[in-house]
């Protein structure tokens, strides 16, 4: 009987390794798993690589992650806010290593590792310090059809954690609104993908018109209780 439910977070994490790409679901503070995140920071695998929308709000959450100082790099496309001051703080002192990347091409690239797509041309950051690669040499570029564009390749994780409204044990997920945002995409990229619902629904509840994460992707699935997503991006009064 295939049951992908774990009773607790720590046992959904537990051989989570050192020098893991961590892709981690989330746009600001929408859709973030914190508690996943938590999770991990307890689990203690150090030089990870985290890849997000963003790089962390306040002092909790994906910014709390950064700042016990074991992610080595991030990839994100909107790194900087008015709160991202565990970030800045790393970032201005050498501590942490930064790949900007357009989030349109963040999505794609996350997509085409799901997708099993070696690598594709966008347009999107020729001509700009984003057609570069972290070492400063250039990207492959090609013009197609008069139109210029810059190669890029997926980004493929080891372990993605995202947050889902409802899931079955097969691991089918429902997203509430706007917390979907990189869920499925991160779901199918990753090599083991850990869910936190709030909902276990029985086998045929979900409508199989409204899963967007089929259980394929899913490796295991975590109910947590509800909690109100506190706002992100600016500075306390």
């Amino acid at each position: 009987m295939i049951n992908k439910i774990s009773p607790t977070i720590s046992q959904a994490l537990a051989n989570v390794q050192d020098g893991a790409t961590v892709l981690i679901g989330g746009f600001g503070t929408a859709g973030i798993p914190i508690e996943l995140i938590d999770g991990l920071i307890a689990q203690g695998a150090r030089e990870l690589t985290v890849v997000n929308n963003n790089a962390g709000n306040g002092d909790t959450g994906l910014a709390a992650l950064l700042k016990t100082g074991r992610v080595r790099k991030i990839i994100c496309s909107f790194p900087r806010q008015a709160d991202s001051f565990v970030f800045d703080d790393l970032y201005r002192n050498g501590k942490i290593e930064l790949e900007l990347v357009p989030q349109g091409n963040l999505t794609e690239r996350l997509r085409a590792a799901g997708a099993g797509v070696g690598a594709f041309f966008t347009p999107t950051g020729f001509g700009t310090e984003l057609a570069k690669n972290t070492d400063g040499s250039p990207k492959e570029t090609r013009r197609i059809n008069g139109k210029d564009y810059v190669l890029e390749y997926p980004i493929q994780g080891d372990l993605a954690l995202i947050k889902a409204e409802a899931g079955d044990r097969w691991g089918n997920l429902t997203y509430r609104k706007a917390a979907r945002n990189f869920g499925p995409v991160m779901a199918a990229a990753a090599k083991f993908t850990v869910a936190t619902v709030h909902h276990i629904a029985e086998l045929g509840e979900l409508d199989p018109e409204a899963i967007v994460t089929p259980g394929i992707y899913v490796s295991k699935i975590v109910k947590i209780d509800h909690v109100a997503t506190q706002a992100g991006g600016f500075k306390s009064a």
